[in-house]
């Protein structure tokens, strides 16, 4: 039910629509200079095996890093940093002339940068943003140093366990929604005639990640981005798979006895903004996917 979604890009605040696609064999720029540049005014994202990672290595709770250094409920971090390069502030974690302080636990968007993941119609594709290499802007040195091809950069950064965590994290988005759609269509709420529980979903679609925070409430958000999974964290996908398996044991246990249609319409709203506010954690465009599983929804009988 997903397609062409960008997964974990690092992307600047005025969104480039040009992508350029690349090979596994392409050679580019690919070596760091260190200077930093890239740690300020970009948009970094995280899904909760990220962020229990990003603890660990600050040796805080998963509680404590995301109620210091990441903005709505967890999925994003803060860049409210020492102002440098153009101006820009700093990510939460960069310490000037020092680097990253978080560098071994840094999440995929890290370890991809200046690189984009996207798939299409099932398969990975590398891409950057704009006609030029991004680095070249900011490090423009960085053409004078040794050419790395894609797949010797993705190895040097070890992003495989961290793109294990995005597939997972993607089935349990889809996961997520299916209750939704459990609860609108298969409990009789669709076939009673309703039309507000649609509209709701594409509000929340278009809704900005902190008023679909607030919808969702503390108590949700902190089951989406705090699992409480102490272990595996080594195994991103048995990790994934255990915290699916905690947010099918919530949702059975506050939506399992409902019995009217407006708790039934309030219950499939909830868990679809819970899904699509982990959709924008992991990089998917929320607009694209309410929508779709708006469609979805009708085709099964649903009414708007």
């Amino acid at each position: 039910m997903i397609c062409d979604i960008i997964k974990c890009n690092i992307k600047n605040k005025a969104t480039m629509m040009i992508t350029t696609k690349l090979s596994i064999q392409d050679k580019l720029p690919l070596t760091c200079t260190r200077t930093g540049t890239c740690c300020h005014g970009k948009l970094v994202l995280l899904n909760p095996w990220e962020l229990v990672r990003l603890a660990k290595e600050k040796k805080n709770t998963p509680r404590e890093f995301r109620d210091l250094y990441c903005e709505f409920g967890g999925i994003r971090l803060r860049f409210d940093g020492k102002v440098g390069w153009k101006e820009q502030q700093a990510c939460s974690q960069y310490v000037d002339n020092f680097g990253c302080s978080v560098h071994l636990g840094r999440p995929l968007s890290c370890r991809l940068y200046p690189l984009g993941r996207q798939i299409q119609s099932e398969e990975v594709h590398y891409i950057y943003q704009g006609n030029e290499f991004p680095c070249l802007e900011g490090c423009p040195e960085v053409s004078g140093l040794p050419h790395l091809s894609v797949g010797e950069y993705l190895k040097g950064q070890i992003t495989d366990k961290f793109e294990k965590a995005q597939d997972e994290y993607l089935e349990l988005m889809q996961n997520l929604a299916d209750i939704a759609f459990v609860l609108l269509l298969e409990t009789g709420l669709a076939e009673s005639g309703d039309k507000e529980t649609l509209p709701l979903w594409r509000k929340m679609g278009n809704e900005l990640p902190e008023v679909l925070a607030d919808r969702i409430g503390q108590e949700w958000m902190d089951c989406l981005m705090l699992s409480e999974i102490s272990d595996d964290l080594e195994d991103p996908i048995s990790f994934a798979r255990k915290h699916n398996d905690l947010l099918q044991i919530k949702a059975q246990e506050k939506f399992g006895a409902l019995q009217t249609n407006q708790e039934l319409h309030e219950a499939s709203v909830l868990i679809m903004g819970v899904a699509l506010h982990l959709a924008r954690g992991i990089g998917a465009n929320p607009k694209i996917l309410a929508e779709h599983w708006i469609d979805t929804a009708k085709n099964h009988g649903a009414l708007e």
